[in-house]
């Protein structure tokens, strides 16, 4: 009958919209998220275990992510290393590009830019893993330069092209931009970096590192 056809389409009808409202799944999370849930899952595991038990499946079952998740962000343990360290400098990159106009400003945005470096590599973690990596490993060597390309380096290098890119517009005079970044991150972090990992100081936050910073920015004249 042609009014039980109709009846029949809108209760059709009335059942798709309903389908099509019904709540879906969470959202797949970023690629971002999952490569910072995958470095803190490593950094947990190699803390707590140490470096051989750090195994794709600990850090998979430790962020509770399949482990084809682990190896798009890192293919073994070494690189595993280099994800971890490099979710501490991640947030640099935006602090340098910060542009001074005089000496004056510079010397301001640096000082904020090393306190955020210290603040990143000062940790009870960050001290942690160099303190672990410094003993005898597998592949030591190799371990260690992968903790430096993605660390100190990648901090160096950003600060010594910052420095250079001043000098060049006449901001601040140095003579050689690579060796005063080298000389401010030994003054600012290896020396409480040696500190910490020794167990005479108390990693980051818990002391001020302005002063310090401030202090090796004044020897530097800058």
């Amino acid at each position: 009958m042609p009014g039980w056809e109709i009846c029949q389409r809108e209760i059709s009808v009335s059942d798709s919209a309903h389908k099509v409202q019904k709540p879906r799944g969470r959202p797949p999370l970023s690629e971002d998220v999952l490569r910072g849930k995958v470095a803190e899952a490593a950094t947990r595991v190699i803390l707590a275990h140490g470096y051989p038990a750090m195994t794709m499946e600990a850090v998979a079952q430790q962020a509770g992510v399949a482990k084809k998740t682990v190896y798009r962000f890192a293919a073994n343990r070494d690189e595993l290393v280099g994800l971890i360290v490099g979710s501490w400098t991640e947030a640099l990159p935006p602090a340098f590009d910060a542009e001074a106009t005089d000496a004056a400003e510079a010397v301001r945005i640096l000082e904020n830019i090393l306190v955020l470096i210290a603040e990143r590599v000062l940790t009870a973690d960050a001290v942690g893993l160099f303190r672990l990596l410094v003993n005898d490993l597998p592949a030591r060597d190799d371990v260690l330069a992968i903790y430096g390309r993605n660390g100190i380096e990648r901090s160096r290098g950003m600060l010594a092209d910052w420095l250079a890119r001043h000098r060049s517009r006449g901001v601040l005079a140095l003579a050689d931009p690579a060796m005063a970044a080298d000389l401010i991150l030994s003054m600012v972090v290896a020396e409480p970096l040696r500190r910490i990992a020794i167990g005479i100081s108390q990693p980051q936050p818990a002391w001020d590192i302005r002063p310090r910073v401030r202090a090796a920015l004044d020897l530097l004249r800058l």
